[in-house]
């Protein structure tokens, strides 16, 4: 018996063995593309958390904000902090829109304070209210890549390194993005931006 394309058992067979959830990564498909997500991840974060109050915030991280290892009084334990940090980082394979704040109050994963906690937290609200963001992966996308880059110059008070962020879209979806300190040390923006 052969089975065609466009053959109901075929289409049903197929359909049946879609990826769903993976890793606490949902996935759902629709006629024009697909969605992938971490609702229920961040669902199950936020239950751990406990916030205790259910206020959201619009951004993740306050504008021109810069963050410092003294800033603030020393956590006594830790633990929370590691382990809430490692939550967000896995919570950006999904949410781009994290991406900077995250990989800025990791850097204080060995000694955080009251201060780094604080904006941790912030993050966390924002995630709340924005629980139900995804991204989506047209099936009508062209095959063509974009790339888009920036470069903070200086901009660490620690250390004075620039932080360097890209973006890369095939077609219309966003398909890798990164925040990261630069290895060498730029002496102008141009420097910063190659």
């Amino acid at each position: 018996m052969i089975i065609t394309g466009d053959d109901p058992k075929y289409i049903a067979f197929f359909k049946a063995r879609l990826l769903r959830y993976f890793l606490g990564i949902e996935v759902s498909y629709t006629s024009d593309g697909f969605y992938i997500s971490q609702e229920k991840y961040i669902q199950d974060l936020l239950t751990r958390v406990a916030l205790g109050d259910e206020r959201t915030i619009e951004t993740p991280m306050e504008i021109n904000v810069r963050l410092r290892a003294t800033d603030g009084d020393p956590l006594p334990d830790p633990t929370r902090y590691r382990h809430l940090g490692r939550s967000l980082v896995y919570l950006a394979v999904t949410r781009p829109d994290i991406s900077y704040p995250v990989h800025i109050l990791s850097q204080f994963m060995s000694a955080p304070t009251s201060v780094h906690y604080s904006h941790l937290l912030r993050v966390l609200r924002y995630v709340r209210g924005t629980i139900s963001r995804r991204l989506f992966f047209p099936s009508s996308s062209s095959l063509q890549l974009q790339t888009y880059s920036d470069a903070t110059w200086a901009s660490d008070p620690s250390d004075r390194e620039s932080l360097s962020d890209y973006c890369v879209f095939l077609g219309g979806s966003l398909i890798a993005w990164k925040t990261k300190k630069q290895i060498a040390d730029s002496r102008s923006s141009v420097e910063a931006e190659l």
